[in-house]
C-alpha cells in the first residue's frame, strides 16, 4: 500500500508558478513511476506528466510541455510538479498517482492516488 499526498496548490495569476508537492509513503518509494493527473469540472481526468521509478525518464502532455517539470527525490519520498507561465486552461485538481516502475500515460494504469490538490489561475 502506498499513500499519497498532495499539496502547493493555490490561486496564481496567468504567467505565475506553483510547485506541487506530492509525498509518499508505505511501500518502497523508489520502486514506483509517479505521475500528475488533473481533472477541471465537468471534463475527464487528464494525462499531465510521469517520470519512471529511477527518475531517468520522463513523459508530459503536448499543453504542458516546455511549462512543467515534473522530478523526484527519493531521500524524500516527494515527486514535484514545477508549473510556470500557467494559464486559465490550467485550472484544474491535480492528482498524483503511483504505479511499478515504468510510467503510463493512461489513469487507469495507476494503482494509488492522492486526495488532489485545486490549481486555479485567474486571466
Amino acid at each position: 500500500q502506498v499513500q499519497l499526498v498532495e499539496s502547493g496548490g493555490g490561486l496564481v495569476q496567468t504567467g505565475g508558478s506553483l510547485r506541487l508537492s506530492c509525498a509518499a509513503s508505505g511501500r518502497t518509494f523508489t520502486m514506483y513511476a509517479m505521475a500528475w493527473f488533473r481533472q477541471a469540472p465537468g471534463k475527464e481526468r487528464e494525462f499531465v506528466t510521469a517520470i519512471n521509478w529511477s527518475g531517468d525518464s520522463t513523459l508530459y502532455a503536448d499543453s504542458v510541455k516546455g511549462r512543467f517539470t515534473i522530478s523526484r527525490d527519493h531521500a524524500k519520498n516527494t515527486v514535484y510538479l514545477q508549473m510556470n507561465n500557467l494559464k486559465p486552461e490550467d485550472t484544474a485538481v491535480y492528482y498524483c498517482a503511483a504505479r511499478p516502475l515504468v510510467s503510463s500515460y493512461g489513469a487507469h494504469e495507476y494503482d494509488y492516488w492522492g486526495q488532489g490538490t485545486q490549481v486555479t489561475v485567474s486571466s
